[in-house]
């Protein structure tokens, strides 16, 4: 096995503690390690990384990087270098990989659609336009996410839609279309078990649910209403679902525009409760040990983060990590939480027992931080 490069680092090492930080200031990676919560090395020539995403193959050592340009770009972790990397598409904003690794499926805004490659080689095996409606035109791609059974699954913004595919052979994919799921779409999760697909509605009140254990029930809409009627504060960053949103047998999700967060029980999937916050959510993410659910922040609060008691349902802390908090990840087993802080160019690792500041590693705009551990679980 080969060292990275000019990095104090054995020979031989496993990838369990590795990932890597999106520096989208200069369309980079750090590849970072977790236990010595330092930076191994960087990866350049990435391309356009301002709305970033990565997966990782089973064995951690491969992380597969979606770029803003459409750009897929394969690294090798222990090697610090770029394997393969293909322009799939013109704007794309994510992805995901199959549950046996074979396959990474990308979402694409332009054109919009569904493309899914080979992991070794990403040689493209099946494109899937996201048309509808009698003209034929495409939506957006977003909420994409792998299910168990070698599906993806993913949903249409402007189309209203959520689509299932099986991907058991690549080459002729038979895909699903639940329609009128609700208006916009946004972004998904699949719960831990990969049970349920659960998209976020941007233009009503409202969540769209998929059994995937028994999709010929269709589309249940859930949370009907959750405003009230009220009038939506304006949107400065789109919510996001896809992360660590469930403890236990709660889900806590960010409502669209306002300063809540909603928990709502999996076992009925009615609202159980909801949490008044320091601002509009953008990212919602439990520790894995499901004690703590960490909150971030679109404009004009993006500079603080809340941590909420999920046995209380309280905020018990707030932390100022620096100008625009991106995003957060949790150590593979929670006992540190690593924050982006883009404008002070900063990554901060905290405790997360005693919120004590534990590091500080310099990067260039940070934005995403993705841990291996991501490679163990259904729909990351």
């Amino acid at each position: 096995m080969v060292a990275l490069t000019g990095c104090a680092v054995p020979s031989l090492r496993g990838t369990g503690d590795l990932g890597v930080v999106i520096e989208r200031g200069n369309g980079s990676v750090q590849i970072v390690d977790t236990t010595r919560m330092a930076s191994l090395a960087s990866v350049a020539g990435l391309g356009d990384l301002s709305h970033a995403s990565v997966v990782f193959s089973r064995d951690g050592r491969y992380a597969y990087v979606f770029g803003r340009d459409g750009g897929l770009s394969k690294i090798d972790l222990l090697k610090g270098v770029v394997e393969r990397r293909v322009l799939q598409a013109g704007n794309s904003i994510g992805g995901a990989i199959s549950q046996d690794g074979a396959l990474i499926a990308a979402q694409n805004y332009t054109p919009g659609g569904v493309k899914v490659f080979r992991s070794d080689t990403l040689e493209l095996l099946a494109d899937i336009p996201s048309s509808f409606g009698p003209n034929g035109e495409r939506s957006k791609v977003v909420g994409l996410s792998d299910a168990p059974g070698q599906r993806f699954v993913w949903s249409l913004f402007d189309a209203d839609e959520i689509w299932l595919g099986d991907f058991s052979q690549p080459s002729a994919p038979r895909i699903e279309k639940f329609k009128s799921v609700g208006r916009q779409p946004y972004d998904a999760l699949v719960t831990p078990d990969g049970r349920h697909y659960l998209a976020g509605l941007f233009g009503e009140d409202g969540m769209a649910l998929l059994d995937l254990w028994h999709p010929e029930k269709g589309v249940r809409r859930i949370l009907d209403g959750y405003g009230k009627g009220e009038e939506k504060l304006p949107v400065f960053k789109m919510p996001h679902l896809r992360g660590w949103a469930v403890a236990g047998r709660f889900a806590y999700v960010p409502a669209v525009g306002r300063h809540e967060v909603l928990v709502i029980d999996t076992e009925t999937w009615r609202e159980a409760a909801r949490i008044p916050v320091a601002g509009q959510p953008v990212f919602v993410i439990a520790r894995p040990d499901g004690r703590q659910v960490w909150v971030n922040f679109a404009f004009p609060d993006n500079a603080q983060v809340q941590v909420i008691d999920t046995e209380s349902r309280q905020i018990v802390k707030q932390l100022e990590p620096g100008k625009a908090v991106l995003h957060m990840e949790f150590s593979p087993r929670g006992e540190s939480v690593w924050i982006s802080a883009r404008d002070d160019n900063r990554v901060m690792v905290y405790n997360t027992a005693t919120f004590e500041q534990r590091a500080q590693l310099p990067a260039n705009s940070p934005s995403g931080i993705f841990f291996t551990t991501r490679a163990a679980r259904i729909g990351f």
